[in-house]
């Protein structure tokens, strides 16, 4: 779409909709980011026993560094920031990794390994011109396409009520998932205009209204919150361990590739073209800074957030301008934790019913890097194998017990893993040979046969 400077269309990344368009396309973003972004530092502080206060210093952070690092990367400082349609931040990638850390080193150990795995991240940032050839859609796309998947899971467990629940599988969170995918569903295929756009707000607060209805919705989390709180620096002593460093540095340089992932998902499935390599330095640049500043604040290491990445590929809604307005509610929910502690209170079945379908998009963005390379045998083995080891890993995680601990929870932490470095290793190491080398190789073996048939012949002749 043509650039204008006084484009209104949330079309067009440069475009300013009014604000009355923009906020609900932009509370989607929100409603899909914020759940994940509180619920890491809650699963972390579980993990290393920090205090309620810890854990509402650590969520207050969490959200203020999403919209911070959201901002970077939409307007951009130097050459830092992707300028791309989409939102960073504090992410399940880094889950296990942060847990086994924490476990051990408290929280100060997984800070002061953060800042070193975000200098390895800015490496990555700054060296991604040269290693871009590394990377193609065969790697991109593969990556793309676990996110996706690996990512069903979690779907299915809000849809259920959320793991550790006594009463997980209720009925009657399925009936209230059910429902609110249904609304997508059906305000997605068959209403017009800007309603469509808005979809997943619709079946959210459909969703949220049969909650309420259904007595589901608890407003503790508001009343215990506070009205305004600002960061501190260094509310947590920095610890430097080599086994916490080395475990930050391997999922930090992963996670990088992770970003490549969502940033060419976003520019394929929403802007329908490939990602430019300075695009993609300045997401790796602006994510490394804002892991590493994060650090100092007690910040968790931030990422790309897949399930922004499939609203943006389903709605093709590229505004910045929608997405800046989501980064700065999560400023203000950073400042003001009482108003983010109200968007804490939907329940996880319409979170559920309203992403599933997000995910999924998520999946067919993979495919789609996936076919803009020929699919040769070389390339099929790659993604398929990198498919089965990272999925099959992941769901036995048990055949990997009796590895050292290092690299189970670096292998059977997250399927992205294995299969960034399954794809990016076999990228490397089989022949490039394209589908006309692959016919020609063929033919040449038709001809070779045809030659030894008379000579068999002959030779069954003889004898």
């Amino acid at each position: 779409m043509t650039i204008t400077n006084n484009s209104q269309s949330v079309f067009d990344f440069h475009g300013k909709p009014p604000l009355g368009k923009a906020l609900p396309l932009s509370l989607q973003h929100i409603l899909a980011m914020i759940m994940g972004t509180v619920t890491v530092p809650i699963i972390v502080v579980g993990a290393v026993g920090a205090s309620p206060a810890e854990q509402m210093l650590l969520i207050q952070i969490a959200l203020i560094a999403s919209g911070l690092s959201t901002l970077l990367q939409l307007y951009g400082v130097g050459k830092v920031g992707a300028r791309l349609p989409t939102i960073f931040g504090v992410g399940f990638a880094y889950v296990p990794t942060l847990t086994a850390v924490g476990a051990q080193y408290g929280i100060g150990g997984i800070l002061g390994a953060q800042v070193i795995g975000g200098v390895a991240m800015l490496l990555v940032g700054l060296f991604i011109k040269r290693i871009r050839h590394l990377f193609p859609p065969v790697v991109a796309g593969t990556v793309v396409l676990v996110i996706g998947l690996s990512l069903y899971d979690i779907a299915i467990n809000y849809m259920a009520g959320g793991v550790g629940r006594a009463d997980y599988g209720d009925p009657r969170y399925w009936f209230v998932a059910i429902v609110t995918l249904g609304v997508v569903l059906i305000v997605s295929q068959f209403a017009r205009g800007f309603l469509k756009l808005a979809a997943i707000i619709c079946g959210i607060v459909a969703g949220y209204l049969l909650s309420l209805y259904l007595g589901m919705v608890d407003f503790s989390p508001v009343r215990e919150a506070q009205w305004f709180s600002l960061p501190r620096v260094m509310p947590f002593e920095l610890e430097f361990h080599t086994a916490a460093i080395i475990s930050m540095v391997i999922i930090c340089v992963i996670n990088s590739v992770q970003t490549i992932g969502d940033l060419s998902a976003t520019t394929v499935g929403g802007m329908n073209r490939e990602l430019g390599t300075r695009e993609l330095s300045g997401g790796l640049l602006a994510n490394g800074l804002g892991t590493t500043v994060g650090s100092f604040f007690g910040a968790l290491p931030t990422s790309s957030f897949s399930q922004n990445v499939g609203i943006v590929a389903m709605t093709k809604v590229i505004s910045r301008f929608v997405l800046a307005l989501a980064a700065i509610f999560m400023l203000i929910a950073g400042l003001i934790p009482k108003f983010g502690a109200v968007m804490t209170t939907i329940p996880y079945p319409v979170l559920g019913g309203a992403t599933i379908i997000v995910f999924g998009m998520i999946t067919m963005t993979g495919i789609q890097l996936l076919t803009r390379d020929e699919m040769s045998a070389r390339n099929m083995t790659i993604a398929s194998l990198s498919l089965a080891l990272s999925l099959g890993i992941y769901a036995a995680p048990e055949s990997i017990a009796l590895f050292p601990d290092l690299v189970r929870l670096v292998v059977g932490g997250s399927p992205i893993v294995v299969a960034a470095i399954t794809a990016f290793t076999l990228n490397l190491l089989l022949p490039r040979k394209t589908l006309a080398d692959e016919a020609q190789e063929r033919e040449q073996m038709a001809e070779r046969m045809r030659d030894d048939a008379p000579r068999a012949t002959a030779e069954q002749r003889l004898t």
